[in-house]
């Protein structure tokens, strides 16, 4: 099993090149004809920025869950930035997972190159327009009088952006070849995506659910979401100081182990449906 794994390991990087090329094809088709082209990829997150800051900001009052310090330092519209745009990138992930294989079927059945390679162009995709965010992230921290910690930089955001990678490539391989086999998955994933949104305390601080008036079992089912120590993970870089805008220890572990599972669950599950999706195809 490992000299298995290994080899194919070893075929996708020597594949890699395929990778990049898919990854550029698919950048290309999708702001071809586009006035703006890659602005969208920034003034699509603003704009949702900028609504959800009015309705949870302004009128629902989600700020009340950041510590007071914290508003002197980007306070709840830096928050909500460095929540929403990896969440945009990891949202539209999830939407195309589970047709990254049927999208690329006839290239599938006629390239003689490992098939992971098409699940990964889809979150290399994602991955790539999510950097080109980046700049308006580092404006609103400018702007909005933000700072940023070493601690953030060298080991919030990286183990962020490492366990998101991860876990994403695991849905991806998962949903994508499960989905080829039962078309209902697809459909489900929209639902559980507008869930996982809402669980995983972008639009608010995850303090507002660990303090409130709920039995502790659910408080612990709660922080139990990788994706909520993630993200919590990515505005750390920003609010390092505090610790109510850190991940909780268990939300820290559940994000490392649910990734490395989700991984191993996604790539198994792959590897085990690969015939019969090729047959499928």
């Amino acid at each position: 099993m490992e000299v298995a794994v290994a080899s194919r390991a070893l075929a996708v990087w020597e594949h890699r090149k395929v990778v990049g090329l898919l990854v550029r094809r698919d950048l290309k088709v999708k702001y071809q004809q586009s006035v703006l082209g890659y602005a969208w990829t920034m003034l699509e997150p603003l704009a949702l920025t900028m609504v959800y800051f009015f309705v949870f900001g302004v009128i629902l009052q989600a700020e009340r869950g950041m510590p007071e310090e914290a508003m002197a330092q980007g306070g709840f519209l830096l928050f909500l930035v460095a929540g929403i745009l990896p969440w945009n990138s990891f949202g539209a992930m999830l939407s195309e997972a589970p047709r990254a294989m049927i999208t690329h079927g006839k290239l599938i059945t006629t390239m003689k190159v490992p098939r992971e390679i098409f699940p990964m162009a889809t979150v290399g995709t994602k991955f790539v327009e999510y950097l080109l965010t980046l700049p308006v992230l580092l404006v609103f921290v400018v702007v909005l009088g933000g700072s940023f910690s070493v601690m953030g930089l060298l080991v919030w955001l990286p183990a962020a952006v490492l366990l998101q990678f991860a876990f994403g490539l695991g849905m991806t391989l998962f949903l994508s070849s499960v989905n080829v086999m039962f078309r209902d998955v697809e459909r489900m994933v929209r639902i559980i995506t507008r869930l996982l949104f809402y669980g995983s305390a972008i639009l608010y601080p995850a303090t507002m659910v660990l303090q409130a008036g709920i039995p502790e079992w659910l408080k612990v089912v709660y922080q139990l979401n990788p994706l909520l120590g993630i993200f919590e993970m990515h505005r750390a870089v920003w609010f390092a100081d505090f610790a109510e805008l850190t991940p909780t220890a268990i939300a820290l572990w559940s994000s490392v182990v649910g990734s490395f599972l989700m991984l191993v669950i996604g790539y198994w599950t792959f590897r085990r449906l690969e015939m019969s999706v090729l047959k499928e195809l």
